[in-house]
């Protein structure tokens, strides 16, 4: 009797626990490399695919601020109580750590220090814009596996932007706008993560969910990675199958969630209000407490181990592969093409392991980007068959069209060549020039062609202005609409509204209503004629 009760209690405390279990704590078994199994020939490995433990990466992280004295403090200065904007009696002291607000303090131990946090000068330069870039760097490359927490010990700002680099802070490009109002701020039409799907997931979207003022529980900012996994693996991410068979075969997906680097832009504080309060500029300010990066190192599914040793996190790589990420064969084991472990099947995935090099022809140096090559003897010479990594070449030495050298890293790097990423409105073509710049069309400049030089505006790419504020004036009434068409009064039409509507149809007149007034005005010959007369009459004065 008790045996059954107890089995009946368990069996609802099971049921209990996965109903409020919103999240698997564990997507899969990856966490060993090879194990020893028993076959007809004896023991042998059997080598599965494998990836360390996510966990908090913000204790691997290097901090850097843009402007780099944008911290408060030094001078002291007075700051206002969020709580109470106008009570401004709080003050912020480099030189008093009791009283000082330095960077780090974003990413130390919540639970035992409450109540520290970052904080920046206040907006006492108004109107100049108060604008902060925050950094953090990895020197390698992870993969996030949950969501991007942002804390702020202030209000949220009204503009932020949160973007992410996989060349190690060489080019940038955005996660995820934020704002108060998107269509002002960023010219783009607000959005939720759950107005996606598994087709726009990668879309890069512009939220107003965390951009209030002064409001209750109003300081936590997300940018949501598992929201974006439950597009494959369900609502509760019960499907990880699914996941994990998009990650293998999309590269842009699993880039999607790949980084180097993340750089939170502040651009402007939280207002609160229509207008700046410019007699209490000490109310405007930015104030983090807390900053939370999950994740992995990105080992290609051969490594269960990651070391940070001389600041610097390092895969400890199984299957015969070798580089930081893991990314391609050691000497001697290139006897097939480097391919990264895959998920799939699930639980043990498959290893991909690099096989001993059986024979090779002549120098075949490929920077490891093939494992084959070919002996031309028109030339005489050997070339690299099949360059992976986006390269091409004799070696695999040159990037291939719409890529561009990546300067920070080596030759045998995979990410030797960087997607130019090449606006395709605003570009003559997908190809750039070394540096990564495009080739831009006309009105349009920036490094990839997404900007309007001035007397144009983007409508599709950018388009010259019809009309404007300062030069091309609409006249007679009319207003410049979106500088593509004025928008004149009923009784006027033209480029600029300079025309009178009826004169192109023709049917001005003396009834119209419109135009110069009507000749032989008996009021004007009037006053024609007696002008004539005074005029006669005069003689000349002093003489």
């Amino acid at each position: 009797m008790y045996l059954s009760r107890f089995l009946s209690i368990h069996a609802l405390w099971v049921t209990v626990s996965s109903v409020m279990q919103p999240y698997p704590l564990v997507w899969g078994h990856y966490d060993v490399c090879k194990t020893q199994i028993y076959t007809e020939e004896g023991k042998v490995w059997d080598y599965m695919a494998c990836q360390p433990e996510s966990t908090d990466m913000t204790k691997y992280l290097k901090v850097k601020l843009d402007p780099p004295d944008i911290t408060c403090g030094d001078p002291p200065e007075t700051f206002c109580a969020m709580g109470n904007p106008y009570m401004c009696n709080n003050e912020c002291d480099a030189s008093t750590p009791e009283l000082a607000h330095p960077p780090e303090l974003m990413f130390d131990f919540e639970g035992r220090h409450p109540s520290t946090f970052w904080q920046s000068a206040t907006w006492k330069e108004y109107p100049k814009p108060l604008q902060v870039n925050i950094t953090l760097s990895w020197s390698k490359t992870i993969e996030l596996t949950d969501n991007i927490v942002i804390t702020f010990e202030s209000g949220r700002p009204d503009q932020m932007i949160l973007e992410k680099s996989l060349d190690y802070g060489r080019t940038w490009q955005p996660y995820q706008y934020y704002a108060t109002d998107c269509l002002d701020a960023f010219h783009m039409d607000p959005k939720s993560v759950k107005d996606l799907s598994q087709h726009t997931v990668l879309e890069i979207i512009c939220t107003e969910e965390y951009s209030t003022g002064y409001t209750t529980n109003s300081k936590i900012i997300h940018f949501e990675i598992k929201d974006r996994f439950a597009f494959f693996a369900g609502p509760w991410l019960r499907n990880m199958a699914s996941l994990y068979g998009q990650l293998d075969t999309t590269k842009k997906l699993r880039d999607f969630f790949t980084v180097t680097d993340l750089r939170i832009r502040l651009l402007r504080p939280a207002v609160g209000e229509i207008f700046v309060d410019e007699l209490h500029l000490a109310r405007y300010f930015y104030a983090i407490s807390d900053i939370k990066v999950h994740g992995r190192c990105k080992c290609n599914l051969h490594a269960t181990v990651c070391v940070y040793d001389n600041s610097k996190l390092t895969c400890e790589c199984e299957h015969n592969t070798t580089g930081p990420d893991c990314g391609k064969c050691k000497k001697n084991y290139q006897g097939r093409p480097w391919s990264p472990g895959s998920y799939l099947p699930i639980p043990k995935g498959t290893a991909n392991t690099c096989i001993p090099s059986i024979s090779s022809i002549g120098n075949c140096e490929c920077f490891g980007h093939s494992n084959r090559c070919s002996y031309i003897d028109l030339l005489n010479t050997v070339i690299c068959v099949s360059c992976k990594h986006n390269t091409r070449g004799q070696h695999c030495e040159l990037c291939r069209l719409g890529y561009f050298r990546n300067a920070s890293a080596q030759l045998d790097d995979e990410n030797v060549c960087i997607e130019c990423y090449c606006n395709p409105l605003g570009s003559v073509h997908d190809r750039c020039n070394g540096s990564g710049f495009c080739e831009c069309k006309t009105g349009t400049t920036g490094p990839k062609c997404d900007e309007c030089l001035p007397g144009n505006s983007w409508h599709y790419g950018c388009q010259p202005n019809v009309c404007d504020n300062e030069l091309l004036h609409c006249q007679n009434g009319g207003t410049c609409h979106n500088n593509v068409r004025c928008l004149c009064p009923a009784a006027y039409t033209g480029i600029l509204c300079e025309k009178l509507r009826c004169e192109e149809a023709g049917s001005c007149g003396p009834d119209s209503g419109q135009g110069a007034p009507p000749r032989g005005s008996p009021a004007l010959l009037s006053l024609l004629l007696l002008l004539a007369a005074l005029l006669g009459t005069a003689g000349p004065l002093g003489i």
